[in-house]
């Protein structure tokens, strides 16, 4: 299935026939007949995007856009007759995408939709290239060079700062080697003077990050030569 989109409108022809659409272009579609009813079903599941009516009992178009731009930026059309252009115009300033007029040819609706999608997934492509250059993985070992977190096997480890910058530096080469001086000068940012203190805190390191800091999986010595974070 392509991407999930939910429909909350509360005629329930209209509604049948939106959903043909939808599925004839390999959306999944997902129901809802009031505001209240659409808001349960983005809390429970992944939403791409909202095809909202304006007027619905309970909770209509208007308060459901308000609540949802809480917490989620999916796109989201509005489905509105002629005669509501003041909740049209008032929707896209809740935080609505696009809209759409009834009664609408169906070539019209997947033509806004497809248009939205296109936009919101090549956002969501960025953003997940954006975590993924700034989160270094290696086998259990997590560093997100973003929000300072180190997690082993999904556990948090409390690091210092200069603990932080020396697993960054190896995690983010894995496989490389680096000398003590290399680690010095480069986390410390001048010339490499007092490396016992590098051993120092890569002891730390293997005792926060190993199960048994005398067998590391990660953080590894290569005798005569330095240190590296192992690429398996």
């Amino acid at each position: 299935m392509g991407d999930r989109i939910l429909v909350v409108e509360d005629d329930i022809e209209i509604g049948n026939a939106i959903e043909i659409y939808l599925k004839n272009q390999n959306y999944e579609v997902l129901r809802a007949y009031n505001g209240k009813e659409g808001l349960e079903i983005i809390s429970n599941n992944e939403i791409h995007l909202a095809i909202v009516d304006m007027m619905m009992p309970e909770m209509d178009g208007l308060t459901m856009i308000m609540k949802l731009r809480e917490e989620h930026d999916f796109p989201v059309l509005i489905l509105s007759a002629k005669s509501e252009e003041l909740d049209k115009i008032t929707g896209l300033n809740m935080g609505a995408d696009d809209y759409v007029t009834k009664p609408f040819t169906p070539m019209e609706l997947l033509a806004r939709v497809n248009s939205q999608l296109r936009r919101y997934n090549r956002f969501r492509n960025k953003v997940i290239e954006q975590e993924s250059a700034c989160n270094h993985v290696v086998g259990g070992l997590e560093v997100n060079e973003d929000t300072k977190d180190v997690k082993v096997d999904g556990e948090l480890v409390k690091c210092t700062p200069i603990e932080f910058k020396i697993l960054l530096l190896l995690i983010k080469n894995p496989g490389r080697v680096y000398s003590l001086e290399s680690i010095y000068e480069q986390v410390w940012n001048e010339d490499a003077i007092a490396t016992d203190t590098v051993m120092v805190h890569i002891r730390n390191i293997r005792e926060k990050i190993e199960i048994d800091p005398r067998n590391p999986r990660y953080l590894k010595v290569v005798w005569g030569v330095g240190y590296k974070i192992d690429k398996g």
